[in-house]
């Protein structure tokens, strides 16, 4: 994902001496040496649901349960641009990744930048504003009552691998052309989820333990969409979108653009607006 920043410097010298401009190349930018912080947050001493927001620019990032505190981990990085700033503002947290302030055309070949971090069992809205980057989320067993994501070209796998320990008003996401997996949504226990993408390949698994009617609206551009959803879970899905293909496994019954299928227990109610690619509905 750095080695996109390169052509990026390289097209704008080509420009500039097309235009008669002389320039002097810089140095080149190397990496420093590889620095680990410890972080640690405490619970706020409030009453309220902790607002915790995680911003994060390139790299790989990982969360799951376990922490003691509201949250605890590692950040390790060799660009003493990215150290991690931590801010706790009453019921706000915020851990931002600093900015890279390019002085010489970079060496990308060995850059360093990974959040390793645990979360605690505190009530939570948890935002994530990511970039081009690699993440891993395990987020069972956690107190979400409110999950937003958001990032650009992205390699997400998320996962909750036991109910989620709080009733969640909205699951949103919103990322760019991207490979995205969510499962064990069944687990998350929302009211609604919102998922938004461009061109890429999404997954969107409702395994688990559904508590409760949910609601899903799904808009993607050209894209490979596939939908998990387990037999036995009632469940109404309408596509919208004229030059989508769709497959499904037996048990769904269609009627013009809707598909069900019969079962007992929380309602599935979906909504997809594709506006081409392939539309895969399974178990």
């Amino acid at each position: 994902m750095f080695r996109k920043i390169l052509p990026i410097i390289l097209i704008l010298t080509l420009v500039l001496a097309a235009c008669s401009f002389h320039i002097d190349l810089p140095v080149t930018q190397k990496v420093g040496p590889t620095v680990t912080d410890e972080i640690n947050v405490p619970v706020p001493d409030s009453t309220q649901t902790v607002d915790l927001t995680l911003k994060f620019g390139a790299g790989t990032l990982k969360l799951h349960p376990g922490a003691s505190a509201l949250l605890s981990g590692t950040a390790t990085y060799n660009i003493s641009d990215f150290k991690p700033t931590v801010t706790v503002n009453a019921s706000a947290v915020s851990i931002v990744q600093g900015n890279w302030r390019l002085t010489g055309i970079p060496d990308i070949s060995n850059i360093k930048n990974e959040w390793d971090l645990a979360l605690g069992t505190a009530p939570m809205n948890l935002t994530i504003d990511g970039g081009a980057y690699q993440a891993e989320y395990e987020l069972g067993g956690l107190a979400l009552a409110n999950l937003t994501l958001s990032d650009g070209a992205a390699d997400t796998k998320l996962n909750f691998a036991s109910p989620n320990l709080a009733e969640m008003s909205l699951l949103s996401y919103s990322t760019g052309a991207s490979n995205v997996s969510l499962t064990g949504l069944g687990n998350a226990n929302f009211t609604s989820l919102e998922f938004n993408s461009g061109a890429g390949n999404y997954t969107l698994d409702f395994s688990g333990q559904f508590q409760r009617n949910g609601s899903v609206h799904i808009g993607t551009g050209v894209s490979n969409m596939t939908l998990v959803i387990p037999s036995g879970l009632p469940a109404q899905l309408t596509v919208n979108g004229g030059l989508s293909n769709v497959t499904h496994d037996s048990g769904w019954t269609k009627t013009g653009n809707v598909y069900s299928q019969t079962g007992t227990g929380p309602q599935l109610t979906i909504v997809v607006e594709i506006g081409a690619g392939n539309l895969t509905i399974t178990r």
